[in-house]
């Protein structure tokens, strides 16, 4: 996958993270009624990210972009998800499927980078990425927060569920042109 497709489409992956994440936060701590479960809720994102991270190591380096489109098909479900949620238990499950997502998503990007650039030379396509997935960070809040004054929650995470279905498609898209 060229440099350019990758960071195009992670930016649609931020962006569509950026818009949802801090009006998910409040979501989860309105469903959970407690910091602690709240607690909870996301030491089980973090903590199936990180035991996904070991189940994936060995097998990355041969499924980098089908693991890529992959977690954005699994974050597409988790956000479409949301809105029908109403109990905690879904809450949990949700956030297992997230943090494996995540775990994919994030070290599929990396591998791809360092694939798309040559050890030494790596700084430029590095900023690069950085600078445009930050500025669909930063961007994304604030379309979040007005959207979100005109909208509901559950428009955000179906707005969200788009953007992250237009990066999968996006990335099968480049990856078959490519082979």
């Amino acid at each position: 996958m060229p440099i350019q497709w990758l960071i195009r489409s992670q930016s649609i992956i931020t962006l569509a993270a950026g818009m949802i994440y801090p009006y998910y936060l409040l979501f989860l701590k309105n469903l959970g009624n407690s910091y602690s479960k709240y607690g909870l809720a996301f030491a089980v994102f973090t903590v199936s990210s990180a035991l996904m991270s070991q189940w994936l190591a060995p097998r990355i380096d041969r499924q980098g972009v089908q693991m890529l489109i992959w977690s954005s098909i699994g974050m597409m479900v988790a956000m479409l998800a949301f809105p029908w949620v109403t109990s905690y238990f879904w809450v949990i499950l949700l956030q297992l499927l997230m943090g494996s997502c995540s775990a994919m998503q994030k070290m599929s990007e990396r591998l791809l980078l360092a694939d798309q650039t040559e050890q030494g030379k790596r700084g430029s396509a590095f900023g690069s990425y950085q600078f445009w997935t930050s500025i669909s960070s930063g961007f994304a809040v604030i379309v979040g927060g007005y959207l979100i004054d005109w909208l509901t929650i559950d428009a955000l995470f179906y707005l969200s569920a788009l953007l992250y279905g237009v990066s999968a498609w996006m990335i099968w898209r480049v990856s078959t042109q490519n082979n």
